[in-house]
């Protein structure tokens, strides 16, 4: 039975997941930095793609350091 929830964090430098059990208390993290592109002054952009493929990234980390799968998993 799903027991756990993972948490996108999604912020201006890294992409991050986190898991946590039923008792709000934190199981594992994944974490990646992701590129900053600096297109003109005062501008940040960032790789659409890069941030997606970062996210799925960070989840397996958080995943496989807690010992878990996607089946422990009740909601992001």
């Amino acid at each position: 039975m799903a027991q756990y929830v993972i948490a996108i964090d999604q912020g201006t430098t890294s992409s991050r997941a986190i898991i946590f059990d039923k008792a709000g208390s934190i199981v594992s993290t994944g974490q990646l930095e992701h590129a900053q592109i600096f297109p003109q002054a005062g501008w940040v952009e960032h790789d659409p793609m890069e941030i997606w493929n970062n996210t799925r990234e960070v989840i397996g980390q958080a995943l496989s350091k807690a010992n878990l799968t996607r089946h422990d998993i009740a909601a992001v």
